[in-house]
């Protein structure tokens, strides 16, 4: 029977030299995610939302513990290997929305394909697809520059899901939008993981994301406090 947990972390612990300094980020860190979940990871700055989502997405590595994704042990993976997890499993979706300012919304989405070899053919009509799905076919031709916020966010879901990604990471998708503009990409989101049991974690300081999750990951000082149905915990917690 195929593992139903994406992601796995027992006792993950990570620290970062700043100076002669060492900070430590994480402690003693177990998370088990399930596939089709949508998960909300939310903390104050400085808890280690951050540092958590770059270890479940094969950014880093940490100083103990095991990090498992999809199943497979990637503790010690080289690096070639993460990238091609990275690549063919993960999808990201940015606060600053990371798209190539040169390329057109269409050669956004389509680059990361181009990477993975799909054909011709089976890439246009994937990127195609994504772009009338989350609404933003009419802006194939524009580049980032010529888009709004919420237009640029919205080829950042479609880049990130064309790829047909078991598990999608946002860091903080809504932070750099207004409040209706954030309300729609919210809607979106939770429609895309319905539809395509697709997995999601994001961190997030926003109450609406927190309120529309299955889950809440709540972390402060770089140690899981609560884990539990996000209805189960007022919004206010998630920053205390």
């Amino acid at each position: 029977m195929e593992d139903e947990a994406v992601v796995r972390l027992n006792s993950v612990t990570k620290s970062y030299r700043l100076g002669s300094v060492s900070v430590r980020a994480l402690t003693d860190v177990s998370v088990e995610v399930r596939r089709g979940d949508f998960v909300a990871l939310a903390g104050p700055s400085g808890s280690g939302k951050t540092t958590l989502l770059n270890l479940i997405g094969c950014i880093d590595k940490p100083d103990s513990g095991r990090v498992a994704i999809g199943g497979v042990d990637v503790t010690d993976s080289p690096l070639h290997r993460l990238a091609g997890l990275r690549l063919n499993t993960l999808g990201f979706i940015f606060q600053t929305f990371n798209l190539v300012p040169v390329l057109t919304a269409y050669e956004n989405v389509e680059y990361p394909l181009l990477m993975k070899n799909v054909p011709r053919r089976e890439r246009d009509e994937r990127v195609r697809r994504w772009l009338a799905k989350v609404d933003i076919e009419a802006q194939a031709k524009q580049r980032p520059d010529q888009l709004s916020g919420g237009q640029r966010q919205r080829v950042a879901i479609a880049r990130a899901m064309a790829g047909d990604p078991k598990l999608v990471l946002a860091d903080e998708p809504t932070a750099n939008l207004d409040s209706e503009t954030a309300a729609r990409i919210l809607d979106l989101l939770v429609e895309i993981n319905r539809a395509t049991g697709c997995t999601f974690v994001f961190s997030t300081h926003d109450t609406s994301l927190i309120a529309r999750a299955r889950r809440l990951l709540r972390i402060r000082d770089g140690r899981i406090v609560q884990h539990a149905p996000a209805g189960e915990v007022r919004q206010e917690e998630a920053f205390v």
